[in-house]
């Protein structure tokens, strides 16, 4: 029963490519010039993501090189320690919501550091998927259509961000070694 499943689900994708090619034939679309029309404009939206994406990448890279990050998170590791919260954890929780290439090496580290298979390392593997990039998508998908006042949106990501964060850290307590 469980080949089936795979299969099926492997095949899943070129057959809703299939539905949406036929649907598209029978409504007279012309699917390629649609198609090419489209990534015109995923290239210029594109081009206009590139200023915000190199000033958020260089003041993350700033901030982490000269070690600010880790000197203003210093004092939040023993109390979160009493919660339960791992302090090898808390540079990667905080520069999750910042960058995913930085987070994603301090993931590493601690991989590299504890192993994959260890709580740490399951922890920040868990943390890294459960988690994203919140300025990141507010600066560079926000900033490339135009929008400069976010409203609720930083709020609501921070919050979408600490539940996936803890969600990582309590499951991983709870489900593994």
């Amino acid at each position: 029963m469980a080949f089936y499943l795979v299969d099926f689900s492997n095949n899943l994708v070129p057959i809703f490519v299939g539905v949406i090619l036929l649907v598209a034939k029978l409504k007279g679309v012309k699917v390629y010039d649609v198609f090419i029309q489209g990534a015109a404009e995923g290239f210029s939206v594109a081009v206009k993501m590139i200023p915000y994406l190199i000033a958020i990448l260089a003041a993350v890279g700033v901030a982490r090189t000269s070690g600010l990050l880790e000197l203003m998170f210093r004092p939040l590791q023993y109390p979160l320690s009493l919660l339960g919260f791992p302090p090898e954890l808390l540079l990667m929780a905080l520069m999750r919501p910042l960058s995913g290439s930085a987070s994603f090496a301090l993931m590493v580290d601690i991989l590299q550091t504890y192993g994959p298979d260890s709580r740490l390392g399951l922890m920040a593997s868990a943390l890294q998927g459960s988690t994203d990039t919140t300025f990141y998508i507010l600066t560079v998908y926000f900033g490339s259509i135009g929008i400069t006042q976010f409203r609720y949106a930083p709020i609501v990501g921070l919050l979408a961000d600490i539940s996936g964060i803890t969600a990582a850290v309590v499951l991983t307590r709870l489900l593994c070694c």
